[in-house]
């Protein structure tokens, strides 16, 4: 079973993703909060942590780009958290990504791409859907800090490991990579898991943000 907690200051909002995630197998919905304070305290309050929160970004007393970010520091279990964003949030999408959050989806993403993007995140996936992978990228120009080159962070990966993290900062899925590289897509798989084992992030997203910030990958 996969629990999840829901996060967002419009109540239908909650209530409708509450009412879709509970009718489906293998999904229980176990709390719900319309702000960042209340999500933390919610969350605090429960004997496990949820697998996966549903993060919306802009909420009042705490936004959710600050919530992620107090929900994933330390070394307790850490639920996956997919944010909940629009096109026109897109600024907020990059700071979402350094605070820890493992994917995004648009709010009004239809309700089986919902369920799929809980599903991935809860098996340890990243989920960058295509859509804000490339306006991500296209505003990383704009809104990501000069790059830092730090060659010694990635003197641990070999050439082919490297050429597979810029496809991945890229938005590429695996497939996608394994069709670049004339690879199976098991092969991409296990190179993609010593990427972030070398790295120490936890996701694609996380080496995405990494790859991005010490200019391993330009936005052009």
């Amino acid at each position: 079973m996969t629990t999840v907690f829901i996060v967002d200051d419009q109540a239908l909002v909650r209530e409708s993703f509450a009412s879709l995630l509970n009718a489906q197998p293998g999904l229980d919905v176990v709390g719900q909060a319309g702000d960042g304070i209340e999500a933390l305290a919610g969350i605090s309050a429960l004997a496990t942590r949820p697998d996966v929160v549903l993060m919306d970004i802009r909420m009042p007393v705490m936004d959710g780009i600050e919530a992620t970010r107090r929900l994933l520091e330390g070394d307790d279990a850490k639920p996956k958290v997919i944010v909940l964003t629009t096109f026109h949030l897109d600024d907020y999408v990059y700071e979402a990504l350094r605070a820890g959050a493992s994917g995004f989806l648009l709010k009004d993403a239809p309700s089986a791409e919902l369920i799929n993007a809980i599903e991935v995140v809860a098996a340890g996936e990243a989920l960058l859907s295509p859509a804000v992978t490339k306006r991500l990228i296209a505003n990383f120009v704009a809104t990501a800090p000069v790059p830092r080159p730090s060659p010694a962070r990635f003197d641990v990966l070999t050439e082919r490991e490297r050429e597979v993290l810029r496809l991945i900062a890229k938005g590429r899925s695996n497939p996608e990579i394994a069709a670049d590289l004339v690879l199976s897509a098991q092969t991409v798989k296990t190179y993609v898991g010593r990427i972030l084992a070398k790295l120490g992030v936890r996701d694609r997203a996380q080496a995405i943000v990494l790859a991005y910030e010490a200019g391993l990958v330009s936005p052009a």
